[in-house]
């Protein structure tokens, strides 16, 4: 997928990307033992790159800066730069996440909920991630799972709840186990 032309326009990006999440989910769903070892080519993709931007420019927290002091809403006319800078740092495999900057929120209960606020170029970085990574482990959900979807809201599994509650769980269709395991060792002591 990699084009070697940062020169498109957002639409086309979009469509790039969906046309490869597309096939990403089709060979996810076609192969449930499929490893997709060439992540990384589409995560430094100048289209990939430019919507996981957009998306970050766009989202609500994009007032927001992080340790670095950059606000994605603030950096205007820098971005391409940006881009550019995360396109050869990714390829290169120089990308150092940095440490997110914490903000306590005070909850109606009198209790702190900490949040963790990444730089822009992280940001930018998992939504690139996000984009390769979920049509992947979309193909693998069962229809009954609602939590952290596209389009799905884990309210909306309490009406389904109740549907399967009177279904043999045979029949349910919910009683599959996802077939992609993230490569991480527990850190769990034997």
């Amino acid at each position: 997928m990699n084009t070697g032309d940062p020169e498109f326009d957002l639409a086309e990006a979009e469509f790039r990307v969906l046309r490869m999440q597309k096939k990403l989910h089709r060979w996810a769903a076609a192969d449930p033992g499929r490893r997709f070892d060439d992540r990384a080519n589409l995560v430094d993709d100048p289209a990939f790159l430019l919507v996981a931007w957009a998306r970050v420019r766009g989202n609500k927290g994009a007032r927001t800066a992080g340790v670095d002091g950059i606000a994605p809403r603030s950096v205007g006319l820098g971005a391409e730069e940006l881009l550019e800078r995360l396109r050869h740092d990714l390829k290169a495999n120089l990308f150092i996440p940095q440490r997110v900057r914490e903000k306590a929120i005070p909850k109606a209960s009198g209790k702190i909920r900490r949040l963790g606020i990444p730089t822009t170029a992280d940001r930018v970085v998992q939504a690139a991630l996000k984009l390769v990574l979920e049509p992947i482990f979309e193909a693998d959900f069962q229809p009954c799972s609602y939590g952290f979807r596209p389009k799905r809201r884990a309210q909306d599994a309490t009406p389904r709840s109740t549907t399967l509650r009177h279904l043999p769980a045979t029949t349910s269709g919910c009683t599959r186990r996802t077939s992609r395991h993230a490569s991480t060792k527990s850190t769990t002591p034997p």
